[in-house]
């Protein structure tokens, strides 16, 4: 055995420690998956691998790494290298973009870097660089579509606007995966209405509901590809026939189209081929927005300028992404159409102008939002008062609005009854209650049965003669009061349980009397609720000078965005008085002569207002039975008034709490008709009681001349 062999030790392969280290370069040179490259001090390759089959090494030796690799950034890895060669330790996996001479388009490199030693150790010169490349291209491409697709699921289907889940989508692609996203939409399915099923009729218009380019691209054209619209969301177009983005919708099948000067299409479409050229737009993907077989609309993504042109994978990845963008479009459509019908039921359950009332100015303002359940009312009342109401079901859709329409329907009935607020409210949550209680019985398998029910209500009546203001209030906020002065105060009213709610407590009222032209200000709970919501009301109600209209137009101008996404309502109201020379009040005595007293009183005042022969005559015949009545079985005290406004009011109070009953008497009866008379006179009646009596009243419409001569005498 030679020096040598024995030196090396026994299981030692055969040869020099020169020979064994070019053994060990040739391998790992020549059979490496590694690109391995030797720098000089001067960082040009002395020795090189192919980095991918088929390359020929030579054309790297002698240049220097940056331009071997064509680096995007040679600086900044030159710099890299020169820490590396000077000693401050090795770099590893160091990202670079590049080129390669024999692969077209951008790739992706992981360069580690390691000093080479000379014999003197590390503190001698270097005799050069290793530099390890890594071909990652591939590699960061799935890793860019997996993060684009994530980026989809995270962002889309968080909202249930269509044009705000086709902004989350665009943003989601650009600028990862895509330098421009257009996303347009079937234009009724923006409306909430059903998608077509495919193939896409022909000239079905399809609007722009988002789009999105990367920073690279936002001052280029806009608008690639989609027919001269220039990018601005909600333009509407037709597909130019025999074009990739027709053929979509008509196959529903995903498109991978090259774009450049030989493609025979642009010639049908000389618009859309005019912007794909101002952008620079090279790749392009169409995809149709499918879901069930129907056509919810389509998706446009382009790679620009020095991008990576689109491939089968990206392809594939894109109709993962639309398939979640058409299901998150889907569901926002299917809730937008609900909250039209909602918001429809709404308006249509709602009053539909505003009701003029004898001593009350009213305004009021509805905020469309997604709560649907909000109403307000103004309802008049006997003897010229006013009953002035807010509410709301909490919760979207349509059943808040039916369960609206419902508690509406019921207060209106309560308040004609001429009850208390606080028995009105008391009523109302009976009502309430058993409505919770049909929902509740709804099969398991009805959704509906799991819902809670919730809502709230303030109600307040006006009375011009006395000047107060009686309010109670279920669950719901107090109305404001503004007096004159433009002092604000909130009305202190006992709050109520709200009508859905198993409290059994009971409602407590709150009595105001207002100066003649306080404001009330009725409103729900959304309007007070945000940042310094109730503060910034309370200031625009203070303003002098405003007509209701504006102070509520101010006070929507003020408000936060949130409250308007949300939906309220206000009710604003401005008290007054009625004109004395529009009533007559009489004390009358408890005798059998006064009936015939009465009917000559009422004559004479009846003839001064002017009003004709048969409207006199009848409230004769009216007031003649309700005094008749009051002296046979009531009690004193004993007072008629009269009130002209758009109708003829006739009151009479007496002291004693029994009502009278109307009845049916037959052939032979010598008594019982007053009641059935007066019904039949007058186009409304009735009775309300209170601490002293009860009074008997009556409406009678008066012909259009009568009323329009009572108005302007006001």
């Amino acid at each position: 055995m030679s020096d040598a062999e024995t030196a090396a030790g026994p299981g030692a392969p055969r040869g020099g420690p020169d020979q064994l280290d070019e053994a060990l370069l040739a391998t790992l040179f020549t059979q490496s998956a590694v690109g391995l490259g030797v720098l000089d001090p001067q960082l040009r390759l002395v020795r090189a691998n192919s980095l991918v089959e088929g390359e020929d090494v030579g054309e790297y030796i002698g240049h220097r790494f940056t331009e071997a690799f064509r680096l995007d950034d040679p600086d900044g890895t030159e710099q890299l290298m020169k820490r590396v060669l000077a000693g401050e330790g090795p770099a590893r996996d160091h990202l670079v973009r590049g080129r390669l001479r024999r692969i077209p388009g951008d790739r992706e490199f992981l360069v580690s870097v390691y000093r080479l030693d000379g014999p003197g150790g590390p503190g001698a010169p270097a005799l050069g660089l290793l530099a390890a490349v890594v071909d990652v291209t591939e590699r960061q491409r799935a890793r860019a579509r997996n993060a684009a697709l994530a980026a989809v699921r995270d962002a889309v289907g968080g909202s249930l606007d269509v044009a705000a889940t086709c902004r989350s989508f665009a943003d989601a692609l650009v600028p990862g995966f895509a330098d421009l996203a257009v996303v347009e939409v079937v234009d009724d399915v923006l409306r909430g209405a059903d998608p077509p099923v495919g193939p896409l009729p022909p000239g079905t218009p399809l609007r722009r509901a988002a789009s999105g380019r990367c920073d690279a691209f936002r001052d280029t054209a806009e608008g690639a590809g989609e027919g001269g619209a220039r990018g601005r969301s909600g333009v509407t177009r037709r597909l130019a026939v025999r074009t990739p983005y027709a053929l979509a919708t008509t196959d529903l099948r995903a498109r991978l189209v090259p774009l450049g000067p030989d493609n025979p299409w642009p010639a049908t479409d000389p618009d859309g081929a005019r912007a794909v050229a101002e952008t620079g737009a090279h790749s392009l993907i169409v995809v149709p927005l499918t879901l069930r077989g129907a056509v919810l609309g389509l998706v446009s993504l382009y790679r620009c300028g020095a991008a990576e042109p689109f491939d089968e994978d990206d392809v594939s990845l894109a109709v993962s992404a639309a398939t979640r963008a058409a299901l998150g479009i889907d569901n926002a459509r299917r809730y937008e159409r609900e909250h039209i019908i909602a918001s429809t039921v709404q308006r249509r359950l709602l009053p539909q102008a505003e009701r003029q009332q004898a001593a009350v100015d009213t305004a009021h303002v509805l905020l469309p939002g997604r709560d649907s359940g909000c109403w307000f009312d103004t309802i008049a009342l006997s003897g010229a008062r006013t009953a002035l109401v807010v509410g709301g079901v909490a919760g979207e859709g349509l059943q808040s609005a039916i369960a609206m329409g419902q508690l509406r329907t019921v207060i209106q009935a309560l308040a004609g009854l001429d009850l208390e607020p606080e028995e009105v409210l008391a009523r109302l949550k009976d009502t309430a209650d058993r409505l919770a209680d049909e929902r509740a019985a709804l099969p398991p398998a009805d959704a509906l049965q799991s819902e809670p029910l919730s809502a709230g209500c303030v109600y307040g009546v006006y009375d011009p003669f006395t000047r107060t203001c009686t309010v109670a209030r279920a669950g719901h906020p107090a109305p404001l009061i503004v007096g004159p002065d433009g002092r604000v105060v909130a009305l202190d009213v006992p709050e109520g349980p709200g009508l859905f709610s198993t409290d059994s407590a009971l409602f407590a009222p709150a009595t105001v009397t207002l100066e003649v032209g306080s404001l009330l200000a009725f409103c729900t709970a959304e309007l007070l609720s945000g940042d310094r919501a109730a503060e910034r009301i309370t200031e625009t109600l203070a303003r002098p000078g405003r007509s209701l209209q504006q102070l509520g137009d101010d006070i929507v101008y003020a408000l936060p965005d949130d409250t308007r996404s949300a939906g309220a309502a206000l009710l604003l109201a401005r008290t007054g008085t009625v004109s004395d020379h529009l009533v007559a009040t009489w004390d009358l005595a408890q005798d059998p002569t006064t009936p015939a007293t009465a009917r000559v009183l009422v004559r004479d005042r009846l003839q001064g207002w002017g009003l004709d022969e048969d409207t006199v005559e009848a409230t004769e015949l009216i007031v003649s039975e309700l005094v008749t009545n009051a002296v046979r079985y009531g009690t004193p005290p004993l007072r008629l008034r009269l009130l002209l406004d758009s109708t003829l009011t006739c009151e009479v109070h007496d002291g004693s709490p029994a009502s009278p009953h109307l009845r049916h008497a037959r052939t032979v009866d010598e008594g019982g008709r007053g009641l059935f008379i007066v019904s039949r006179l007058a186009s409304h009646w009735g009775a309300r009681h209170g601490p002293d009596g009860k009074v008997l009243w009556t409406e009678q419409d008066l012909p259009e001349d009568e009323r329009n001569g009572a108005g302007g005498e006001r």
